[in-house]
């Protein structure tokens, strides 16, 4: 797992960093389906993953979820890294998409590095910027487009950070995430169906023309 490190981070960081990360991270591989953080927890190290996929959740008063955004190689979590910041609990909860691999780097190391390595400051600020622009889209997505555009565009999502063409989530899994009913969701898979750009089997989709 050393060797995915140096392969996902050389260019963007210095080597220096790259060894300290080596030298004092915790490599961490999880399953599909894993929960790495949860809501209401203290985030003591910050998470830099090497393959897979995480998806990012968020939660309201009734306990119902809202997909935010995914991570994907090279990416890690500005919320968590704003959490670390302020020492406060984690307002998200992360769940391995696939299985995934990850370097887990103690939190006290970002102000640290953040002085010391300009790699490392361009890392943070760039991820910054680009959460934010995920988590804008995510709010006009639900402002500004019907459950519809949205669905497509979860499995448009999905496709790209599992590389696969079949989605094997269930309609409630969706439903979930997208935050709202499976019996709304279900209309919506058969009327896309219907219109073959996906076909619906027993225990997965498979995405055909979206």
């Amino acid at each position: 797992m050393v060797k995915e490190l140096y392969t996902t981070f050389d260019g963007q960081f210095e080597m220096e960093l790259v060894d300290e990360i080596a030298s004092i991270g915790k490599f961490v591989e999880v399953k599909e389906g894993e929960i790495l953080m949860d809501i209401g927890s203290y985030i003591k190290s910050i998470p830099l993953l090497l393959s897979g996929a995480i998806k990012v959740l968020r939660e309201d008063e009734e306990g119902d979820e809202l997909l935010l955004y995914y991570l994907e190689q090279g990416e890690t979590c500005s919320v968590t890294m704003a959490c670390c910041m302020g020492h406060a609990k984690s307002e998200i909860r992360a769940i391995a998409e696939t299985e995934s691999a990850l370097v887990m780097v103690p939190i006290h190391k970002m102000e640290e590095w953040m002085a010391k390595y300009k790699g490392w400051r361009n890392y943070v600020f760039e991820s910054y910027h680009h959460r934010l622009n995920e988590l804008l889209n995510t709010v006009d997505s639900i402002a500004f487009k019907n459950l519809d555009q949205r669905l497509v565009e979860y499995l448009k999502k999905k496709m790209q950070v599992t590389n696969d063409n079949r989605i094997r989530n269930t309609h409630q899994q969706i439903a979930y995430d997208l935050h709202t009913s499976r019996v709304v969701i279900s209309r919506l898979l058969k009327k896309l169906e219907n219109m073959e750009k996906l076909k619906l089997h027993r225990n997965y989709i498979q995405i055909l023309d979206l």
